[in-house]
């Protein structure tokens, strides 16, 4: 049953959409689920305007809002605006781990990049800063994971952490992936250690020729392109 919050949101996509730019839209993201043709920028300008002055009494409010989105949607850009609210300021206090079983649900379903991104890259440094051990160890569990968006979700997530990364999580979250030739493993090893470069280069130059045999090509040459 749709709730009055995905409703509105669904309307408020149709009134902006621009139809003549869905199909290359879908077609840019290979995606099965179709668009409507609203860019990034007025989508998030309809969320900001959608969700002010949103508030819940605990998590669990928060998070059925946002999963009720998730699952009603029937284009892709509901699912962005359902991410959009995971990220809303009156939400700040339900970042930590009592909020991944919702996350990984939207990762393992949204199983594309454009989800998984920006889930696990802005979403999970908050969690690893409000519950740093449970969320650590919830880390080190999904590299292992035979799901490979929830391992790629362990090595991005602490894109943000800048001087605070982790770097035992980080080497832990890339070990099991070093060897795997997906190209979202690897490419994410990179990414991840191209962030990290931006505070030490030289422990990135140290890991990448320590591991050099290992890396794939891509994962070496996205680590070491901006030093």
């Amino acid at each position: 049953m749709t709730t009055p919050l995905a409703a509105a949101v669904l309307a408020q996509l149709r009134a902006i959409a621009d139809p003549a730019r869905a199909p290359a839209m879908q077609a840019y993201m290979k995606s099965n689920m179709p668009y409507l043709g609203v860019s990034a920028v007025p989508l998030r300008q309809a969320c900001k305007t959608l969700f002010a002055g949103l508030a819940w009494a605990d998590s669990a409010a928060w998070q059925a809002d946002v999963l009720a989105i998730w699952h009603e949607a029937e284009f892709r850009e509901q699912r962005y605006a359902a991410i959009e609210l995971t990220g809303l300021r009156n939400a700040r206090a339900f970042q930590t781990t009592e909020a991944l079983p919702m996350y990984a649900e939207m990762i393992v379903t949204g199983a594309w990049w454009d989800h998984v991104d920006n889930i696990a890259g802005p979403r999970f440094w908050p969690l690893l800063q409000n519950d740093r051990t449970a969320m650590t160890a919830a880390m080190r569990a999904w590299a292992h994971d035979a799901n490979m968006w929830k391992r790629r979700s362990a090595i991005i997530c602490q894109l943000h952490a800048k001087a605070e990364t982790d770097l035992d999580l980080l080497y832990a979250a890339i070990e099991p992936s070093l060897d795997s030739k997906e190209f979202f493993l690897r490419k994410a090893i990179g990414w991840a250690l191209r962030q990290y470069a931006r505070v030490d280069p030289d422990e990135v130059r140290r890991y990448v020729t320590a591991n050099e045999m290992r890396l794939s090509g891509l994962s070496r040459r996205e680590a070491l392109k901006r030093i």
